[in-house]
């Protein structure tokens, strides 16, 4: 389904009335002594010591947090590396719908959660875990969270990357010898994460490129000019594909990429 800006002005509506009433049922109401109906932030972790308003700003980092999910997802995991290459592999057979979408982004996401396992629940372990217990604070937690994320990202960008980077805001004086910059780090990430995927996809482009140009010559030969090849060569690059088991290859490639 299509989104348009008929259902993204609905969306904000219902939104903002959210929100609205949320914030009037928090602050508009007085705590009774007496009255012992549950609140509706009873189920968010407050600080010692810490009144009402910091467990709503609690609950709207959290929120803010999830609903930011894809993005991140996008940003510190091998979905977008998974994403580009199984874009080109479709565009280099000739297909332009067909897996859909939403296929590929299910696969690439089922892919991306089976090779970032490992990261995933040393991040739970080390990070998230001790501090639902209440042994560690937020600081400590983002930390840990974060730091297998990291060592991740370094093991995948390029060796110039970050250096480039930093050397765009030379008035920040990166000191790159120490811990890099999340941020830096990220950006580095992401654009070698997109190189690597587009000098994939040109190995991928090139068997697909050779039975164009077979079959564009051999239809030249015979005179018939008027029939487009690349609706005569779908079905050879189909066949090369299946026969080759293609999926299945790039998918052991991918995985083993990382391993």
């Amino acid at each position: 389904m299509k989104l348009t800006k008929a259902h993204l002005w609905i969306f904000a509506v219902v939104w903002l009335t959210a929100a609205l009433f949320l914030a009037g049922t928090a602050f508009g109401q007085v705590p009774d002594p007496a009255n012992n109906a549950p609140s509706l932030l009873d189920g968010v972790p407050a600080l010692e010591g810490i009144g009402l308003n910091a467990r709503i700003i609690q609950l709207f980092l959290i929120v803010t947090v999830l609903s930011l999910a894809p993005g991140i997802a996008m940003m510190i995991t091998c979905l977008p590396f998974i994403v580009i290459v199984f874009s080109f592999l479709r565009q280099a057979i000739g297909l332009q719908s067909s897996p859909p979408n939403m296929m590929i982004m299910g696969l690439a996401m089922f892919l991306t959660f089976f090779i970032m396992q490992p990261v995933f629940s040393q991040a739970w372990d080390e990070g998230l875990s001790p501090y639902m217990d209440g042994e560690i604070t937020e600081l400590q937690a983002t930390e840990r969270t974060l730091t297998p994320f990291r060592g991740f990202m370094e093991k995948r960008i390029t060796d110039d990357a970050v250096q480039r980077l930093a050397d765009t805001m030379p008035s920040r004086n990166y000191n790159l010898q120490e811990e890099t910059p999340f941020s830096l780090l990220v950006t580095a990430f992401m654009l070698s994460e997109i190189k690597r995927g587009f000098q994939i996809g040109f190995v991928i482009f090139l068997p697909f490129l050779i039975i164009d140009l077979i079959v564009a010559s051999i239809l030249m030969a015979m005179g018939m000019m008027m029939v487009p090849p690349a609706v005569v060569s779908l079905p050879f690059k189909l066949a090369f594909f299946v026969v080759a088991d293609g999926w299945l290859k790039i998918t052991e490639a991918l995985i083993a990429g990382y391993g």
